[in-house]
């Protein structure tokens, strides 16, 4: 019988695509993660990693297996998840995960008023991108999301995800108070054929948000400054560099000479909690709750459930 530890090992490699970054994620060494590897060879009586470069790869049986041990993991986190519901008591780790500008708008407070009320609970967050994010979610190395679903390109989901809409908010043009187009309050994409964009890297939710965007206005984007931060895209803004589509959650801090216009159509974003199906603890229901509670105190454009 194969232990669950070394199915860990194999399900870890297979998600992280080496030994270094799947020893990093089950927090043992990279020789501890070969160690277990090596073990689940012999039991298995099928060689399962190759050498590729400086690195590894499954073999075919390894794939094989890893399937199978993505199946096994998921279980045994529902598991655990199942007997940490049968307390209500809210302690422990909460491994929180999220984009930038949601976590800076949406979690502060939300954190307070927790740890405030459980003085046991051990919040923990990273930000990133959500597709970076999203397979930590599911391999339970993260517990909560805050992720975005933008409107020109809502984000695809893989199943056993469940999410919760939070807010709902803007997009909104970035220019140069000075642009030929800045003392307007609305206009159309089409009418910024030649502009210069930033974004967020390649293949983040912001970016292929703005290329969906500006293609259905007929516009081939020229995005050359991929940018992570809104905060450094809007310095380029102030400068006259590039223009840029900035959601109202991270429209501050906003250097001077920067002025925001509505587009035609309307572009929007929402911002959502993600969670993995039967990884609703009680820390986890509780920071929902709280973040409910702070979309209720919020503007306009934030939603109750």
């Amino acid at each position: 019988m194969f232990s669950s530890d070394r199915l860990r090992a194999l399900d870890a490699v297979a998600v992280h695509g080496s030994l270094a970054r799947a020893a990093a994620a089950l927090h043992i060494t990279p020789s501890g993660v070969s160690q277990q590897l090596a073990k689940l060879e012999r039991e298995a009586g099928h060689k399962l990693l190759e050498p590729q470069g400086r690195g590894v790869r499954l073999t075919h049986a390894g794939r094989v297996l890893a399937a199978h041990a993505a199946r096994v993991v998921a279980q045994l986190n529902a598991a655990e998840s199942d007997l940490a519901g049968l307390g209500d008591e809210i302690l422990g780790p909460l491994r929180l995960g999220g984009v930038g500008s949601s976590l800076r708008s949406l979690l502060p407070d939300v954190l307070a008023t927790l740890t405030e009320a459980h003085p046991r609970l051990r919040p923990t967050v990273v930000d990133g991108e959500a597709a970076d994010m999203v397979p930590l979610l599911l391999t339970g190395e993260l517990d909560l999301l805050l992720i975005e679903s933008w409107h020109s390109r809502p984000m695809p989901l893989p199943e056993g995800v469940r999410v919760r809409t939070l807010a709902r908010e803007e997009v909104q043009v970035a220019l140069q108070d000075r642009h030929p187009l800045a003392g307007r309050d609305t206009l159309d994409l089409a009418e910024l054929a030649d502009a210069v964009w930033s974004s967020c890297p390649v293949g983040t939710e912001p970016y292929e948000a703005l290329v969906q965007a500006l293609r259905a206005r007929g516009v081939e984007p020229q995005v050359r400054y991929t940018l992570t931060e809104y905060a450094t895209q809007l310095a380029f803004v102030a400068r006259g560099v590039t223009a840029a589509l900035v959601p109202e959650m991270a429209q501050t801090p906003c250097p001077p000479g920067v002025r925001f216009l509505s587009a035609r159509p309307p572009l929007t974003r929402e911002v959502r909690a993600a969670w993995r199906t039967g990884g609703d603890s009680p820390s986890v229901r509780a920071c929902l709750a709280a973040l409910t509670a702070e979309d209720r105190e919020g503007g306009p454009s934030r939603l109750a459930e």
